[in-house]
């Protein structure tokens, strides 16, 4: 099943070098592998392999290659060096290809900036309107169940799915994250993972968490940013810009993978919401270069909405998201109301869509379908 952003790939490999970053398992490989098909002669080099770290360290790849790929290469000492070194000497019909599972703008190794050499593609799921492009009938049940990691949801039946997901937890938990940073406390950190699961959608205090957990306030952010870095979870941040009392801390927190949400179908819906907004505000950014974001709006006396879409810093769009209330919220009457922004209600389970003014309440799957990603 390929990938939409594809062709745009393809299409910024003429100008620059191109990264793409996103979870582990993703599909990352596998669409680096499936964009080599359409060159002659390409070269895959993974960093993890004794042998293709030697090729690496010596640039031993023949000249007529057209298409480089270097897989997990951050992992490399001096990698920022190694690659401008690479591109500001490459023949002219050398296109230079990076994956990778953790986020560029993490890593400080000492190093030349790649500044203006490449562009960035986030591959995040299957979103659901991807989905509706290869096939016609897409249950959005399933979708929400399994995530949209394209071995669970492809997957043959749940227990599969859920077998697929157990590794997947182990590998990041023991693998990933060990590689990615020394952490002395492995039940700690495990036990802030299973504790984030079950608060997916509230306001997170890295205060509330110490005292559970029993370590300081500064290694439970830094615990979370390690997480954010390795693309297991992703923060939303209040939106405060022209929103009076508007609080300006406590992220919320959200999974990449879906089925990884432990709290009842509301969390469930509402992270896979907060996943595909995620998934369209990166496609705005990386495609169109529109700077956009995703926040929630709360103020001091707990007036809340889900989901906030900014461009260029000013709101856009609000979302809230509902698995079968067909009433208005009256959250998103007042914030939309008070400071005209166009507003969404969207419902899992809904008989009848409506319009209230600058608001509508519409089925979360065509709300979904309607998104540019």
């Amino acid at each position: 099943m390929e990938r939409w952003v594809k062709n745009q790939i393809i299409k910024d490999l003429d100008k620059k070098m191109v990264f793409i970053v996103g979870p582990r398992q993703v599909g990352k490989t596998w669409l680096a592998q499936n964009i080599a098909k359409t060159f002659n002669n390409t070269v895959y080099l993974n960093y993890d392999s004794i042998s293709d770290r030697e090729i690496i360290k010596n640039e031993m790849w023949l000249d007529n290659t057209e298409l480089l790929i270097f897989d997990e290469i951050h992992k490399m000492p001096e990698w920022k060096n190694y690659l401008k070194g690479v591109y500001d000497t490459k023949s002219e019909n050398l296109k230079i290809l990076i994956t990778g599972s953790a986020r560029l703008d993490t890593f400080r190794q000492s190093g030349d900036s790649l500044s203006g050499r490449f562009y960035a593609h986030r591959l995040l799921p299957f979103s659901l309107k991807e989905l509706k492009q290869h096939q016609e009938d897409v249950n959005i049940h399933k979708l929400i169940s399994r995530s949209g990691f394209p071995e669970p949801y492809l997957s043959d039946n749940d227990i599969d799915a859920s077998r697929w997901r157990n590794h997947y937890i182990d590998g990041l938990i023991r693998t990933d994250i060990l590689d990615f940073e020394r952490v002395h406390n492995l039940r700690a950190i495990m036990l802030i993972f299973e504790l984030l699961q079950e608060r997916v959608g509230s306001p997170i205090s890295y205060q509330s968490i110490s005292e559970d957990i029993g370590v300081s306030p500064n290694t439970v952010r830094k615990y979370i940013q390690i997480f954010e870095a390795l693309y297991i979870i992703f923060r939303v941040t209040p939106y405060s810009k022209n929103i009076a009392r508007s609080l300006k801390k406590e992220p919320k927190i959200y999974f990449f993978d879906n089925g990884m949400v432990k709290g009842g179908d509301g969390a469930r819906f509402e992270n896979f919401i907060a996943v595909g907004l995620l998934k369209h505000v990166y496609g705005r950014e990386d495609i169109y270069g529109i700077r956009s974001s995703l926040h929630y709006l709360r103020t001091k006396e707990k007036r809340e909405v889900d989901f906030c879409i900014t461009e260029d810093g000013n709101a856009k769009k609000i979302i809230e998201a509902k698995l079968s209330d067909r009433n208005l919220s009256r959250e998103l009457l007042y914030f939309s109301s008070r400071y005209q922004i166009p507003a969404i209600q969207t419902v899992l389970h809904l008989k009848q869509e409506r319009k209230f003014d600058n608001i509508e309440i519409i089925k979360a799957e065509k709300f979904l379908s309607k998104l540019d990603f």
